[in-house]
């Protein structure tokens, strides 16, 4: 809604309609005004290379001419239905075909721009390319049949500061994205009340408002109706005729869905499928966010007569073994220390604390894998030998499991079912 006072609105037409040129020419997605008949009345950059024809040849043409046609009829109904005033908007997807034939999966939303007496005058698309998605669903699907991902429709808005005057201002439709569909536009101090205090400084403009840069990505949490979402924020710096900085324009687009996809595989990428325990990644990761004040060991653990299970029970009840020495392994430990599988039998523990600490959790572990191993109508029993190297002292991890390897050759070599345990010089 439009907010009377004239400390919150643009300073003249002209300067919001260029505001309005700007962030539509140089949205990170594609935005297009169709009229009543599906014609294109205007697209940006990001828009006519989504449909791979220039400009001036997009403007003019119905989206059915470059529409596949499997995707047209269920578009064109919802299309209609906007028209005849049974919805205001919709989203789909469907797929573009480009002049050479090459198919380019987009997600749609139409909103109805109206005129005072309710009808209909044009529509504003907003058009995001998720040909990728569809890649990277395919690939996932083709791994986990049962995985099924959704893109959630791309929500936010604009944004503008004036430099001089430090004015700044969110755009309606940002706003109510923001604080639901009645809300007033956001001055700075409500608009940062909503971002993570985390994230402060990731959403910082002070590059863009001393003119060191001209463009800048930052990514934020923001508190939203719908809850905390993760917001991709592309701002751009607006210079006058002496180069000087004049406004920062920001177009800010919710990603939540993605975000949080890539954080589950990077977590997911750090785990052992079979174990769920750390993999050499995860391992690496997690070891070098540990602190070691008291120093630390590094246990490297194999299992004896694992291979004779596998011959003569087979790969299932060597997988069942597996994972039992898991659940093992980590009930010797605390929950600070590390457990990784490192490949085969063959494991890694990292154990914060003095060298008594790490000989106490070798003990316990020879001794855990004494117990018999139940299968299913049956008891397998394989045995334990560790190698533990203790360091007082920050070191490469590579070099300690090489060290804590040596250790359980000779630990091996001594018979096995035992550990054998030393001190890493500074």
């Amino acid at each position: 809604m439009e907010n009377d006072d004239p400390q919150l609105q643009f300073e003249t037409p002209e300067a919001r309609m260029a505001l309005f040129d700007f962030a539509f020419d140089h949205a990170p997605i594609g935005i297009a005004l169709v009229d009543t008949s599906a014609c294109i009345i205007r697209g940006n950059a990001a828009f006519a290379a989504l449909v791979g024809r220039p400009l001036d040849e997009v403007t003019g043409m119905s989206f059915a001419q470059f529409t596949h046609s499997e995707d047209l009829e269920a578009d064109l109904i919802l299309f209609q239905d906007v028209l005849d005033g049974r919805r205001d908007g919709y989203s789909v997807e469907k797929r573009y075909v480009r002049p050479d034939g090459e198919l380019v999966h987009v997600l749609i939303h139409i909103a109805a721009m109206r005129d005072e007496a309710g009808d209909v005058i044009r529509l504003i698309s907003q058009i995001q390319n998720i040909t990728h998605h569809k890649e990277y669903e395919r690939q996932l699907a083709e791994r986990a049949a049962q995985l099924e991902l959704a893109l959630e429709a791309v929500r936010g808005g604009f944004w503008y500061m004036d430099v001089g005057t430090r004015k700044f201002e969110t755009s309606e439709r940002l706003a109510q994205f923001i604080a639901g569909p009645t809300a007033a536009r956001l001055d700075l101090e409500n608009y940062l009340k909503r971002i993570n205090v985390d994230d402060g400084a990731s959403a910082d403009l002070t590059p863009l408002l001393a003119g060191d840069v001209d463009q800048a990505v930052a990514e934020y949490r923001l508190e939203t109706v719908a809850g905390e979402r993760w917001m991709r924020c592309d701002r751009r710096l607006l210079r006058d005729g002496n180069g000087a900085p004049f406004r920062i324009v920001g177009m800010a687009i919710d990603f939540t869905e993605e975000h949080n996809r890539f954080v589950d595989l990077e977590r997911t990428s750090q785990r052992d499928a079979l174990t769920g325990l750390l993999n050499r990644r995860g391992l690496t990761a997690s070891f070098s966010k540990l602190t070691a004040a008291h120093g630390y060991s590094v246990l490297a653990v194999d299992l004896d007569g694992f291979k004779q299970i596998n011959d003569l029970h087979g790969h299932s009840a060597g997988d069942a073994v597996l994972v039992e020495t898991a659940r093992r392994l980590l009930s010797c430990v605390r929950g600070a220390d590390l457990v990784c599988r490192t490949g085969g039998d063959e494991f890694v523990l990292v154990v914060e604390g003095t060298d008594d600490a790490g000989k106490a959790v070798a003990e316990r572990v020879v001794a855990k894998m004494r117990a018999p191993v139940r299968l299913n109508q049956s008891c397998v029993e394989v045995r334990a030998s560790v190698g533990g190297l203790w360091r007082n002292a920050g070191a490469n991890l590579e070099q300690l499991v090489s060290g804590a390897d040596k250790l359980l050759y000779e630990a091996k070599a001594r018979g096995k079912d035992g550990f054998v345990f030393a001190l890493s010089g500074d």
